[in-house]
């Protein structure tokens, strides 16, 4: 059905509490937070709210001269704010599919441009990639999370996760990763006869190899995101 008069239309599009918690998906592609407290998201994310919520964008030395340090080098895909308060908030980044994670101790890495929002208990740190500046546009950094605790991160229609086993290495497309466990450490590899197929602008193909025992999250979409500056 397509036409919907406006009491349909409504009833077919009007929030509705399901009890989930702190983080409820509201749709596929936005997050309700039923906010008591204090969370982080992604600078830009909030679409709406209701209650008494105040934003504030992340202090330059909040989280230490260290984070400041690299986040000279990520751009703006990293910076996040702050929600305090009482009411539902909505966020959402460019539509994209937001899947919720329950960390129970355990540890994760998100591309920094698919973090979405995360609890306020969480630890987390910048990790910059290796020295590829100028082979490829994209996933620059990622932020590890670890802890008790919500986190939302989003992709591209529908993620896959591939798992890794001992001597049999996943390799993905950085341009398509957008999680892996947290004791996965991936290194960059190059393969000049994939040259043609792949390698957007930089002659040759460059993949992100995971070796060892995990997961790794990849989406059916090459997120090309221009940051500022070089890595380190």
């Amino acid at each position: 059905m397509s036409k919907y008069s406006i009491d349909q239309f409504i009833q077919k599009s009007k929030q509705v509490d399901k009890g989930q918690g702190l983080f409820e998906l509201e749709t596929e592609r936005i997050l309700e937070i039923n906010l008591d407290g204090e969370i982080w998201a992604k600078m830009g994310s909030m679409i709406s709210y209701d209650g008494k919520i105040k934003f504030e964008r992340e202090g330059i030395l909040e989280h230490g001269l260290g984070r400041l340090v690299k986040k000279a080098f990520t751009g703006e895909g990293s910076q996040l704010m702050r929600a305090t308060g009482n009411g539902k908030l909505y966020v959402a980044d460019q539509g994209k599919k937001i899947t919720i994670l329950d960390l129970q101790g355990e540890s994760i890495y998100i591309n920094g441009n698919d973090l979405l929002a995360f609890e306020k208990g969480l630890e987390w740190d910048i990790k910059l990639m290796r020295k590829i500046a100028g082979m490829m546009a994209g996933g620059l950094f990622n932020v590890r999370l670890e802890g008790q605790g919500m986190v939302a991160f989003t992709s591209h229609y529908e993620p896959l996760t591939l798992m890794v086993h001992p001597g049999r290495p996943v390799f993905t497309d950085p341009n398509a990763t957008v999680a892996w466990s947290g004791n996965l450490q991936p290194e960059f590899v190059t393969d000049i006869q994939l040259k043609t197929f792949f390698g957007r602008g930089s002659g040759e193909s460059i993949q992100m190899k995971f070796s060892g025992s995990g997961f790794v999250v990849v989406q059916p979409y090459e997120e090309v995101v221009y940051a500022q500056g070089t890595q380190s």
